[in-house]
């Protein structure tokens, strides 16, 4: 037989997002293209190909399933085996199998896709039907409640497909096959409005009636994928100030949903990545730098916008008649509390705040907030990593399997650790209440049973009083306690795949230290399995522990005290005139006698205190309110800096005398506010300097909440590449405690193969 006409078979095994996504057609379309016989599956390992052709087809076959396949999708692996030939004459696709205790990816939810808006438009069984979706599209882990991902196993189960959903569904050459949430306007889910106590069940009365509340300056709670949102208009001045009575919230900026690309450049500066990571599949809210004025209580004094797009066919058909072109759409809850999936709750919790609530009859399994994305040195950075990107894993070197990783306490995530992959959750939020932690432990469990996953160790945070840490202590597993601020590290090296020894920048907040003080501005030299702590912020008093992240003025004292001893008294600083006299002795008297004053070395507590100092915020209403606005007023142009002195501590008493100097010289707090950034900045470049000297080590990697600064983040990963340096930060994983469980679970992993 002549070789270029022998048949030969292959046996392809392809893991990693490859369910609902569209694979199975993918693969049968390029089937077709190259002669190609044989069969595709899927099953809880992933997708099994036979395929069968001569060796020049079969090469092309392998080709382009690597080079062409569906944008959702994530290969992580192909495996390749010869196999036997058993003479097909045809190719197909085989229903799905459940083989064992190993799983294959579960896709994210993926935004409705332009062909899906163009059928929205013609066909006439989905005629402006707000659930239209296709393989390409749709919602994906929302609605899933097992493996293999097929419709028996969704939300969709009490759905029955008609006829004409059945044949599309069925037919091999169309869009919507096997796309298990398809459905149209005579089989599928529906909206209905409730107002007052009238039902509204006609879906095109629904949209208008929608539509003309929020025109009108009402507010609607609406169902979405994954949870309920209030929605007003966002150019109202009084629809938003009644939004916020109604959620209780203060001074936390609102999301907004643009119409369009072309409003979202009226409102905000867009580069090309803002443009990309805006108009992208997964459809976050994209933290953008404001051109045009909304409402005011929109963005509550900060120069930027967090602004999406829409991403659900309901969306586009809501915009289709509003008038606005800007709508808020905030997470249906109040105050802290989880976001609202269940129609009975909303109705109980939302109807009160709002003039109707708009809800549909399809369940979410599982509740996703929207996504956060700010884009720093033209890279989009993820800040709350949840609806599109959960449950996507992240490769790991090191074997993880059977850890699971509790995470901390503020913007929790949890993290499974499933063979060679880390699954992290979605954005649970601040572990505080009773409401959040039924949450986290409802979703551990749905994650445990999803992704067959049987803990045999538990990691959890130094500090023994967060609820994720008492959570570790009561399952009755194996634990192991990880230190903060290395678990930073480790979640950054693990997204860029290092495992070697690191110099580690952590700047955040608050975590627990290995002596017992409250770390947060640390120098480290980390591995995987271990640190070193070779420098860190000067220690000062945290007069009232936590109280002082909600009162900052208490940091600003704390640091005068530390720079100028009770001589700060003289010094005639405006914002102390703001300060409650009573309040401030009691905080000095606290200071002199150590009462509930822990020490600590936070960067994000040095923030704090020079915008408390600056008059910007001496009462936050929100977490990291302080260092938010003085971000927000830096003056990009100016390049002077304060002093400091560098020892084993960060000595930041110079900074503060010169801070102070400004402020009674007159001094606009805009350039108070980049010379400070610019000082922390040169520390950050002397310590690194110092350590890379003495370690002979060029690798750099930062992590914590700070890092979500821009103009910090910026500025060192500049300066330090432009000397040579590899700078490693997050980008695909949080860098405040939303990636911590990553950072965790690679620590738990790397001691466990030690012993």
């Amino acid at each position: 037989m002549n070789k270029n006409t022998k048949i030969y078979a292959h046996e392809i095994r392809i893991r990693g997002l490859v369910q609902g996504v569209g694979f199975r057609p993918f693969v049968y379309r390029k089937a077709m293209d190259h002669g190609i016989n044989g069969w595709v599956e899927n099953n809880n390992t992933g997708v099994h190909i036979h395929a069968e052709g001569i060796k020049a087809a079969l090469d092309a076959f392998l080709l382009s399933i690597r080079r062409a396949a569906p944008p959702a999708s994530m290969i992580s692996r192909i495996g390749v085996s010869e196999a036997s030939v058993h003479n097909h004459t045809s190719f197909s696709i085989k229903k799905s199998e459940d083989l064992s205790a190993e799983i294959t990816d579960v896709s994210p939810d993926i935004a409705v896709c332009d062909e899906c808006l163009e059928d929205m438009k013609k066909q006439p069984h989905r005629l402006r039907y707000p659930f239209i979706n296709c393989t390409n599209c749709g919602p994906r882990f929302t609605i899933i409640r097992g493996l293999p991902y097929d419709r028996p196993l969704t939300t969709m189960a009490p759905f029955v497909m008609c006829k004409k959903c059945r044949e599309e569904y069925t037919n091999i050459l169309d869009r919507r096959f096997h796309a298990q949430p398809v459905a149209c306007k005579h089989c599928g889910p529906h909206y209905t409005l409730h107002s007052r106590g009238i039902i509204e069940e006609n879906e095109d009365e629904v949209l208008k009636k929608t539509a003309a509340l929020i025109d009108r300056g009402g507010i609607v709670a609406m169902k979405g994928l994954g949870g309920f949102h209030l929605a007003c208009d966002a150019r109202n001045e009084k629809a938003v100030d009644r939004l916020r009575k109604a959620k209780n919230r203060d001074g936390k900026p609102f999301a907004v949903m643009f119409r369009d690309m072309e409003t979202a450049g009226r409102y905000a500066r867009l580069g090309e990545a803002e443009r990309q990571i805006l108009g992208s599949w997964q459809r976050p809210i994209v933290l953008l730098d404001k051109k045009k004025e909304t409402a005011a209580g929109v963005s509550v004094g900060f120069n930027t916008i967090g602004g999406m797009l829409p991403y659900l066919p309901f969306h586009h058909l809501l915009f289709g008649q509003l008038n606005t072109d800007v709508i808020v759409l905030t997470s249906g809850n109040i105050s802290e509390e989880p976001i609202i999936i269940s129609n009975g709750e909303a109705m109980e919790r939302l109807a009160p705040v709002t003039d109707a609530v708009v809800l549909n009859n399809r369940d979410i399994h599982n509740r996703t907030d929207d996504s956060v994305v700010r884009v720093v040195n033209k890279v989009p950075r993820l800040i709350r990593r949840s609806r599109s990107w959960v449950p996507r894993p992240v490769n790991t070197g090191p074997d993880v399997d059977g850890i699971f990783a509790c995470g901390a306490e503020l913007v929790n995530c949890f993290c499974i650790g499933k063979g060679r992959q880390a699954i992290l959750s979605q954005h649970i939020g601040d572990l505080k209440n009773a409401e959040t932690l039924e949450f986290y432990s409802e979703s551990a469990g749905r994650f445990k049973k999803l992704f067959r996953s049987e803990p045999r160790l538990i990691v959890h945070d130094l500090h023994p009083d967060y609820l994720s840490s008492r959570y570790a202590q009561e399952s009755g597993l194996p634990s192991l306690a990880v230190q903060h601020h290395h678990a930073h590290i480790v979640s950054c090296m693990a997204e860029h795949s290092l495992d070697e020894k690191v110099i580690g920048v952590s700047f955040d907040g608050v975590g627990l230290g290995t002596d017992m003080q409250i770390w947060g501005g640390e120098f480290m030299l980390c591995e995987l399995h271990e640190f070193e702590r070779a420098m860190h912020l000067r220690y000062v008093p945290m007069p009232g522990g936590d109280m002082a992240t909600k009162e900052p003025w208490r940091m600003a004292i704390s640091y005068l005290i530390d720079a100028f001893g009770s001589d700060y008294h003289a010094l005639p600083l405006p914002f102390l005139s703001t300060i409650n006299p009573s309040s401030r002795r009691i905080v000095e008297q606290a200071i002199d006698l150590k009462i509930n004053t822990p020490l600590t070395s936070s960067a994000g507590r040095l923030f704090d205190a020079v915008s408390a100092l600056s008059g910007l915020c001496t009462h936050a209403s929100f977490h990291a309110e302080a260092p938010m606005r003085l971000e927000s007023i830096a003056e990009a142009s100016e390049t002077t800096a304060y002093g400091f002195e560098t020892g084993q501590s960060i000595d930041t008493r110079p900074l503060i005398r010169d801070v102070c100097n400004d402020i009674l010289k007159g001094v606009p707090a805009p350039l108070i506010s980049a010379r400070f950034h610019n000082t922390v900045i040169n520390i950050i470049f002397a310590a690194v300097s110092r350590m890379s000297r003495a370690a002979d080590i060029r690798k750099v990697v930062f992590s914590g909440g700070t890092f979500q600064n821009k103009y910090l983040l910026e500025g060192i990963e500049n300066r330090l590449r432009n000397e040579g340096y590899s700078v490693f930060s997050p980008a695909g994983i949080p860098a405040n405690d939303g990636g911590i469980a990553l950072g965790q679970l690679l620590i738990a992993a790397a001691r466990r193969s030690k012993h």
